[in-house]
């Protein structure tokens, strides 16, 4: 049975296929790139299964992390708006499986289908709506709860187990970036978060519900 984010990401490509824009299929092994940060911004991506992580650089040459999606994610959709090079960097964090759809197709669905006009305008508000709350949470909590935070929006993409939810292998340097913190202190409070037994890792990472506990203090 298909993984309800993979449900997703079927839903989304479906929607675009009914419509006549035939997208792309590639598959991508973990840490390969799929598209560059300046590289032509003319295809719209959807995550079919796995997961992407999106990284810019300055022009003094530090990188953050942007974001991680998951199944059933569009990216790259800058290219819609008139964007005509890409703002950030996208790899693969696990093995990952990805549809592309062409620029002018999605737009010329866009202007004749009214389905595919209103799923879009939808799912563009509600990504609008999650990086309003990123932004919230990055200004405002601690770097303690920036990385829990960060860890459950993980586990929405994990699989379920008796141990909990099993996430994608993502490294503390990773997740130092997305926090805004060094790998120093993520190191710190990842063993803090397994000593309390909200988490487990040993190859690979599992988290546990309770790990919402510390956004409420």
């Amino acid at each position: 049975m298909p993984h309800p984010s993979q449900k997703q990401s079927l839903s989304a490509i479906a929607i675009l296929q009914a419509a006549g824009v035939m997208g792309a299929f590639a598959d991508y092994r973990a840490k390969q790139v799929i598209f560059t940060q300046g590289s032509l911004a003319d295809l719209l991506y959807c995550v079919q299964q796995g997961a992407v992580k999106l990284s810019v650089v300055s022009t003094q040459g530090k990188g953050a992390v942007t974001g991680i999606l998951p199944a059933g994610t569009f990216f790259g959709e800058g290219c819609l708006s008139g964007q005509q090079v890409r703002s950030a960097t996208a790899t693969a964090l696990t093995d990952s499986s990805v549809a592309a759809f062409p620029r002018e197709d999605v737009l010329r669905a866009i202007r004749e289908n009214h389905d595919v006009a209103q799923f879009l305008i939808s799912y563009l508000l509600m990504r609008n709506a999650q990086i309003e709350e990123d932004l919230t949470n990055q200004l405002f909590n601690s770097s303690e709860k920036r990385l829990a935070r960060t860890l459950l929006h993980l586990a929405r993409q994990g699989v379920n187990s008796p141990a909990g939810l099993t996430v994608p292998n993502v490294t503390q340097e990773t997740l130092a970036q997305i926090v805004g913190t060094t790998r120093s202190r993520v190191s710190f409070f990842m063993n803090k978060f397994r000593r309390l037994g909200y988490i487990e890792y040993n190859g690979e990472l599992r988290i546990h519900r309770s790990l919402s506990d510390v956004l409420r203090d």
